[in-house]
């Protein structure tokens, strides 16, 4: 390439400048090498090139813009049950694979033709910064306390106390309206965790068999697992419901209960217990009945059922919650009322 192909608009004593040094004396005994001489790209003595690089960069840009459209096409219309088969991942989500494909094409094409954008088009020039005191001089300082003394006294807020007031409430109550817009993230618990579906006269029916259950249904030593009387699986809030009233029912002989509210909300020595365990909610279902000591197979917290549940060992932090029952007229095992207390985890608002 000849000198003659190199533009007029680059400054000739560019190169000078940055390839400048000082020359070190008895004041300065270090020297500043100085910045290396500056070497111009191929973009900036070929304007092909710069075509090039402008050309690589839009494309960068549209394939974002395509993979950002297959990204919204991909959400509305790939079912999110479906799966396919990658190898070496095995089976996946149809839709989680390509959000995550389509959305990651689109964020790194914009990363990418930022970076060929800036280190092939954008100057490239080194420049020099000298540092400077970061504190205002005393003369500017001055002048600034001097304007807000005479901002405060023109406003009059000392002697206008009723405006101040008014204002300072005003600014106080505004982010309020912000913490009302958190209404919006969701429906108020309310007093739902309180509240089961069980209630009095409730049938208790086995989970297996889903028929009521009588008291020569359940054998000493026996494990049984029970649901609440019209609670149905295919009810649209069942797994919402299941997880507060499911109960495990254990028959354990009257001498053997050493708990005298558990021996009395007991109906000949079967007791009725929350399934749902007081540390993060997981479902127990490992009984021991030498012992009368049930296990949650998540973090082992163990509770003896012949003494009110309480925790003999692991993290939960209080006893299972006890289900009243009885026998109705027909001979069938029901409920006396619903939990006194809320099952499985506590949470912040529990009295």
């Amino acid at each position: 390439m000849s000198s003659q192909d190199i533009p007029e608009n680059l400054p000739a004593e560019q190169d000078h400048a940055h390839g400048a040094v000082s020359v070190a004396d008895e004041k300065n005994p270090f020297a500043d090498p100085g910045l290396p001489p500056h070497e111009h790209r191929m973009q900036d003595v070929d304007e092909r090139a710069a075509k090039r690089s402008e050309r690589a960069v839009a494309f960068l840009f549209t394939v974002s813009m395509l993979a950002t459209v297959a990204f919204i096409a991909s959400y509305v219309a790939i079912p999110h049950d479906k799966t396919v088969y990658l190898f070496p991942l095995g089976h996946v989500s149809a839709l989680n694979f390509a959000l995550g494909l389509t959305l990651g094409l689109s964020l790194f094409s914009i990363g990418a033709a930022a970076v060929h954008w800036a280190r092939t088009l954008m100057s490239d020039v080194e420049i020099a910064d000298e540092r400077h005191p970061i504190e205002a001089a005393p003369e500017v300082k001055a002048k600034v306390m001097a304007d807000f003394q005479a901002g405060a006294t023109e406003s009059a807020l000392g002697r206008r106390k009723l405006i101040r007031n008014t204002m300072f409430g005003a600014l106080a109550l505004f982010p309020l309206s912000g913490v009302v817009l958190l209404r919006d993230l969701g429906p108020l618990p309310e007093d739902k965790l309180r509240h089961t579906r069980w209630s009095k006269g409730k049938l208790l029916v086995n989970m297996n068999t889903n028929e009521p259950l009588r008291p020569s249904d359940v054998a000493v030593g026996s494990l049984t697992f029970a649901k609440p009387e019209g609670l149905e699986e295919h009810d649209h809030d069942f797994q919402t419901e299941i997880a507060k009233a499911a109960l495990m029912i254990v028959r354990i002989q009257p001498e053997n209960i050493k708990d005298k509210r558990e021996l009395e909300w007991s109906h000949e020595g079967i007791v009725a217990y929350s399934k749902i365990c007081t540390h993060v909610g997981c479902p127990i279902s490992l009984y021991e009945q030498q012992t009368h000591h049930v296990l949650c197979p998540c973090h082992q917290s163990t509770f003896d059922l012949s003494d009110g549940a309480r925790v003999i060992f692991g993290p939960a932090g209080h006893a299972l919650p006890q289900l009243r029952i009885g026998v109705n007229d027909e001979g069938y095992l029901e409920a006396l009322g619903d939990f006194e207390e809320p099952v499985g985890p506590a949470f912040w608002e529990r009295g």
